[in-house]
């Protein structure tokens, strides 16, 4: 055993040093002894030590048993030892044990830590008694890998077979939920929390506010938040983060009052969403005091996360230059996040100079992220700089690097309906397109134009033969009008930041039709309602 043991600094092995000593003393040790070196191991954060005692004990020629693959398949797991994996799945199956159970969802958690989750549904497929937790794990390994239908569609089997939802399933639910903006499902898991009493742990809790603020019930997320017997500093985020996504500035600040006022300390978490709120709300002078104040009253140093939220702050309210500069101060390298917010910035404030400047840095700094030639591309074609725009979309061929398709997403009774723009893949897709044209001619004599600047080089929106009448959101809200009552909330979620055209029609169809409708776009939400937004055209 020395050839393992010095993997293993003394200081983390405690009393696992002394069991040592005791199997170098046993002439020869069976499978239960091996495994209880191996749990030594895996319990002490020492996962590659447990796979070179499995390693040795079949050079031993000591036979594994049903306790044995639980407990290496889980180090292989901890260590992402990909193909040790795989070598000893093939070890489950020759020996007989593929049907094991707590094997089986060793195996389950272990391909889904490697993202391997078409391996990972196989084993689920073979398992002839699943419980909660292999139900779990692959529920967990799709909301993870973002495909939350795949979530659904496992989660609508775990229930007609009457598996018992317990807290982990839940929280990984309500992931989902947030993911695709399902309000109705994850009013049913909360539901089902709380007539089941199920322990509504700090990260439950969280979950279930995090839920209703991304799925634009923010007047529930607050009840829910308001009756917590505990709020747990991830609550207070939650909430916090919560306001300034919908743009309430000045209700994330008076939170966060209230948060000092309970004696509950913020963490860099707590100043990353004050400060959102802040640039979601244009309260400059705010954002700057809170800025100094996290050092100055928390001893909380600024963050790179920080100093974004400043650059986008300053930058929504045009000081492009203090936002520069702010950028050249910063005691580390501007990464990504902070260039892309000073970016966007030049966009909206058409700075071609700046953002020609910022936007070659940018790319050369993360050159497979489309957004970053379509925000350049988009500054030179408002310059008239078509050539250019032309040169942005060949480097963007050369390198291979393919847009972001734009979707989105609204749920009618229960079920999750999903556009692209242009699409036609929904079965009603002739009643959709015949409402839409019936909701732009009904805006029209409101003042309604198309807004056409820019469609032809709007490299990130969704382009089709008629790109702003078919936009996802338009296909959307259109089937929400059809399959909704009169006067009843529309809720849209949308990968893309909403256009020009879309906000503007959004405003107006709310009017016409006397509905408030709430889109969540990439950055933050909308609540269109008689006419207006509540970004006050912000965003």
């Amino acid at each position: 055993m020395g050839r393992v043991v010095k993997f293993c600094s003394v200081s983390k092995m405690d009393n696992l040093r002394y069991a040592l000593k005791v199997f170098d003393t046993i002439p020869n040790p069976d499978a239960f002894i091996y495994n209880t070196i191996m749990r030594g191991y895996l319990q002490r954060n020492l996962p590659r030590n447990c796979i070179l005692v499995y390693s040795e004990m079949l050079q031993e020629f000591v036979l594994p048993n049903n306790f044995t693959f639980p407990c290496v398949l889980g180090a292989c797991s901890d260590d992402y030892a990909i193909e040790e994996g795989k070598q000893i799945h093939a070890h489950v199956l020759k020996l007989g044990f593929g049907l094991h159970g707590f094997t089986q969802n060793s195996l389950i958690h272990m391909y889904v830590n490697f993202e391997s989750l078409e391996e990972a549904k196989r084993v689920f497929d073979k398992m002839l008694n699943r419980d909660v937790v292999s139900w779990t794990s692959l529920i967990n390994g799709y909301v993870h890998s973002n495909r939350f239908h795949e979530a659904f569609s496992l989660f609508e089997r775990m229930k007609e077979v009457d598996v018992v939802l317990d807290k982990y399933v839940a929280a990984s639910m309500l992931s989902a939920c947030t993911g695709l903006g399902s309000l109705e499902q994850g009013k049913w898991i909360h539901c089902y929390i709380e007539k089941n009493g199920i322990e509504l742990d700090s990260k439950l809790a969280t979950s279930i506010i995090d839920m209703y603020c991304k799925c634009g019930y923010l007047e529930k997320a607050f009840q829910v938040f308001n009756g917590l017997h505990y709020r747990g500093i991830s609550s207070w985020n939650c909430m916090i983060g919560g306001l300034a996504m919908h743009g309430k500035g000045n209700a994330a600040i008076e939170l966060f009052k209230e948060m000092e006022r309970k004696m509950v300390p913020p963490d860099n978490i707590t100043f990353v969403n004050l400060l959102t709120a802040c640039a979601h709300s244009r309260l400059v002078e705010e954002g700057r005091y809170y800025f100094h104040y996290m050092t100055e009253a928390h001893g909380i140093e600024p963050r790179i996360e920080h100093y974004g939220c400043m650059v986008d702050l300053l930058g929504r309210a045009g000081m492009l230059e203090e936002a520069r500069k702010l950028t050249d101060e910063m005691p580390m390298n501007p990464d990504e996040s902070v260039l892309g917010a000073l970016l966007g910035a030049c966009r909206i404030h058409k700075n071609m100079e700046l953002g020609e400047q910022i936007g070659k840095r940018l790319i050369n700094l993360d050159p497979k992220n489309s957004g970053r030639y379509v925000l350049l591309a988009n500054i030179y074609a408002n310059a008239g700089r078509w050539e250019d725009v032309a040169n942005m979309r060949k480097l963007m061929n050369d390198r291979g690097v393919k847009k972001t398709p734009g979707f989105s997403v609204i749920e009618l009774e229960g079920v999750v309906n999903e556009f692209t723009a242009g699409g036609r893949a929904h079965p009603e897709a002739k009643e959709i397109y015949a409402k839409v044209d019936e909701m732009l001619e009904g805006i029209r004599p409101f003042g309604y134009v198309p807004d056409t600047e820019g469609v032809l080089h709007e490299l990130e929106e969704e382009e089709t033969e008629n790109p702003l009448n078919h936009h996802s959101e338009k296909l959307a809200m259109a089937l929400g009008l059809l399959k909704t009552k009169p006067g009843e909330t529309l809720r849209i979620s949308k990968n893309l930041r909403v256009c020009k055209d879309c906000h503007q029609a959004s405003k107006l169809i709310s009017k016409v039709y006397k509905r408030e409708i709430i889109v969540r776009d990439r950055n933050r939400f909308h609540h269109f309602k008689m006419g207006e937004c509540s970004c006050e055209d912000y965003w």
